[in-house]
């Protein structure tokens, strides 16, 4: 989708480029555990490997968003004094709690009869914004060099077709797609193995996906959207580690989702609502369930009198061990949640990033002191199968597919194989459709009546978008492309009742009436918290993420 008026060849041959052993596209838990890593085995070794990290976000942990409660085990082999070395690490979970929600009443789960994968006992609640912030630190005391506000834009190939490395996007260009004053080329990064870490639904690693038909022996992934809230509640009400999860209301049985309330340090709770994305309803709004949700007694009692503090939206993957496509390529590797590694059961994916990280640069590291460099790291993915985390993703395998069968089927078939058969399960079941499939015509479907927000509990999606920091530059081309003009209107209006007004929880698409009184679609780029939802659930497939301007996008404290 690049600007052919920019990136023309002539000024692709007056690119500045620099070499390294390892460039890392992502400045998450995934990038930075494969950098930490690299650096650790050179060190052990005695040799200097090259080691960059691009980030898009302002700064590291900009653009991180998560729950989160984050199990220790992959962080405790990557730096096991972590604690001595000061992560930001310190709230353990106390108690867990899972409520049934109808509209006015919950019912609790026993502590016996949960299964293990809503245990969180030896678990931390976290920021992993912060924690990734902290991860940053310890890359570079290591000698990792890091680039925020520097996003991947294009990916480069060698002749023989191998990935050669990444391009970064240029600055400075107006939106009109020329140069302005500002204007300043993009920088090339060669390496001997690229590794992808972009997150849920990552701009390159997707182009991977179509180019190199790496998922074609996979299950389609599937997504979710998280949507959350950073609160400072009345410390009466606080309860330092306490973990809530929640299914049922205000979402219909047939709609997968629930929500999370995390009570952290500092008397605030981290409150999140997260929608699967093959719901069927256009008319569904995955931010206006979260505000329903915080209305119900159970959730509100914590809330009422407090304050929000941070609001943001992030998709993830769902798809689990059966989704999972093919890890390596010549000259590169999908990691982390680029890959789709998190696991839905248990709500968790940062252990899964930093394991995946270090099984990623194992292998890069012994492969470029072998001197075989923009071959496949075929070692990644045999570790993979040997871990742990191959394990505990194989025994929830079926997770998310009982779960798309209804929550009252799915938690009945997710208990007897987790809680009877203790993840020794004989039967695989798979995903047979993306979530863009999954949506229905308006015509055979019920429009939903959303309260207004009050302006205390409850809030709109601008209100919003304000307290997660976002910014860009307004100048820039759109990153929010389309492939045809005519589809939003032509299709997607008059079919599917223009679901992108509600499925994006930032505000960036709106249809307004032009001059002559007819509907068009206008973006709200400026709105964009990188969630990633409309490149997913767009169920014509015309809208295409693309990375903005460096530094552009949401920055998130503490979430």
């Amino acid at each position: 989708m690049s600007n052919p008026k920019i990136l023309d060849s002539d000024l692709d041959s007056k690119r500045d480029s620099m070499q390294y052993d390892v460039v890392i596209v992502g400045g998450g838990p995934a990038g930075l555990s494969a950098a930490i890593r690299l650096k650790q085995l050179a060190q052990e070794t005695g040799v200097d490997i090259g080691v960059c990290v691009l980030e898009k976000g302002s700064e590291i942990g900009a653009h991180i968003l998560s729950g989160a409660v984050m199990d220790p085990r992959a962080l405790n082999e990557l730096i096991p004094d972590w604690k001595e070395q000061g992560a930001p690490v310190n709230v353990a979970v106390t108690e867990d709690k899972f409520l049934f929600l109808s509209q006015t009443g919950a019912k609790a789960v026993p502590n016996w009869a949960l299964p293990d994968n809503f245990k969180n006992h030896g678990n931390y609640i976290v920021s992993l914004a912060n924690v990734t912030r902290w991860l940053g630190q310890q890359a570079e005391a290591l000698g990792v060099e890091i680039f925020p506000g520097f996003p991947a834009a294009e990916i480069l190939y060698n002749e023989d077709g191998s990935v050669k490395g990444v391009a970064t996007g240029n600055m400075g260009v107006g939106k009109n797609g020329e140069p302005t004053e500002s204007f300043q080329l993009g920088m090339e990064l060669h390496a001997k193995y690229t590794l992808f870490c972009e997150g849920a639904r990552g701009h390159l690693g997707r182009q991977l996906h179509e180019k190199l038909q790496l998922g074609k022996n996979a299950d389609p992934q599937v997504y979710g959207i998280g949507i959350k809230e950073l609160w400072e509640i009345d410390p009466s009400k606080h309860q330092p580690g306490l973990v809530i999860h929640t299914a049922g209301w205000p979402l219909e049985s047939d709609t997968y989702g629930g929500s999370f309330l995390y009570h952290t340090d500092h008397n605030q709770v981290m409150v999140g609502f997260v929608v699967g994305l093959a719901y069927s309803n256009p008319y569904l709004s995955p931010f206006e369930e979260f505000q329903r949700y915080k209305t119900h007694p159970e959730i509100r009692k914590f809330l009422e009198s407090g304050k929000r503090l941070s609001y943001g939206a992030r998709a993830i993957t769902a798809g689990g061990l059966m989704s999972l496509p093919k890890l390596v390529f010549p000259g590169g590797a999908l990691v982390g949640d680029d890959a789709g590694f998190l696991n839905a059961s248990r709500i968790k994916g940062s252990h899964a990033a930093i394991k995946t990280g270090m099984l990623a640069a194992e292998a890069a590291f012994e492969a470029v002191q072998a001197g075989r460099y923009n071959g496949e790291l075929t070692a990644y993915p045999e570790a993979f199968q040997q871990s742990w985390l191959y394990t505990e993703l194989y025994k929830a395998r079926n997770f998310k597919q009982w779960m798309s069968k209804g929550l009252y089927m799915g938690t009945l078939m997710v208990g007897l194989e987790q809680k009877l058969l203790g993840g020794n399960i004989p039967w695989t079941l798979h995903h047979r459709h993306r979530d863009h499939e999954m949506l229905k015509p308006a015509s055979q479907c019920k429009p939903i009546d959303y309260p207004k927000p009050d302006g205390k509990l409850t809030f709109d999606r601008l209100s919003s978008v304000f307290i997660s920091n976002t910014n860009h530059e307004e100048n820039q081309p759109v990153h929010l492309t389309l492939k045809d003009v005519t589809v939003p209107v032509g299709i997607n209006l008059r079919t599917y009742a223009g679901p992108e007004a509600r499925f994006c929880p930032a505000g960036v698409y709106e249809f307004v009436k032009d001059e002559q009184d007819e509907d068009r679609l206008q973006i709200n780029a400026q709105n964009c918290v990188h969630c990633k939802t409309c490149d997913i659930k767009d169920p014509t497939q015309n809208i295409v993420w693309v990375t903005p301007e460096g530094g552009g996008g949401p920055n998130y404290p503490n979430m």
